[in-house]
């Protein structure tokens, strides 16, 4: 009887985790081959084809600068030229691919995450992943939560809409050597970590999905 309710456990577990991975893959998309192949995620609502937003209706989103800043008037662009674009679910699909990407990235899983990048930022993860390992280096990190996620830069660049995300995190990081020592950051403190990541989407293209083409660290 216990081995029956392992067996059905197991089939559980392995429909979640399937899930899972689709739903990320839905959320961060693949490679196409095109100059900037769209490793992608889909908002929700955009994948689904159900919801058309009329410009002259629609509810601004509560996380949307005032139509007049230099990041409204940009979102207004994007709009314009995408009229299925979702602030808010594009909002939901960056966190879930912020804490999978620093999850991966820690964990050194190229495999995992050079589907979800763009050639040009997987290379420079690939290349930090390889220089721990080349010195027997450690990185954990524990993503305790994400405080905000919020547009800083909106932009229509001829078909290409381009979106930048400001993202504030609290997270602990640290980066032991062979011997387990620590030799960079903290087992124990909690930072804030603040990143900006860039997205961007052909708008002429049937394909709804944006590709996350660069990311850095804001100055202060």
């Amino acid at each position: 009887m216990n081995d029956g309710f392992h067996i059905l456990d197991i089939v559980f577990f392995a429909m979640v985790a399937a899930f899972l991975v689709l739903r990320l893959r839905s959320v961060l998309g693949r490679r196409t081959g095109t100059e900037r192949p769209p490793e992608q995620w889909t908002p929700p609502e955009a994948a689904t084809g159900a919801t058309v937003i009329d410009l002259a209706t629609a509810r601004r989103s509560a996380s949307e600068p005032p139509p007049t800043s230099p990041v409204g008037m940009g979102l207004a662009a994007i709009r314009a030229a995408d009229r299925a674009f979702d602030l808010d679910g594009f909002l939901g699909g960056a966190r879930a691919a912020f804490e999978f990407i620093v999850g991966a990235f820690a964990a050194g899983d190229k495999a995992a995450l050079q589907p979800l990048l763009t050639p040009e930022v997987f290379r420079q993860f690939a290349d930090a992943i390889d220089a721990r390992q080349r010195n027997g280096e450690v990185l954990t990190t524990e993503l305790i939560g994400i405080r905000s996620v919020e547009p800083v830069e909106a932009r229509l660049d001829g078909s290409f809409a381009i979106l930048t995300l400001r993202i504030v995190s609290e997270q602990i990081n640290a980066l032991r050597n062979a011997e387990g020592v620590v030799v960079e950051g903290s087992a124990e403190r909690v930072i804030e970590v603040v990143d900006d990541w860039t997205f961007r989407r052909d708008t002429r293209s049937a394909d709804p999905n944006w590709a996350l083409s660069a990311t850095h660290i804001p100055e202060d």
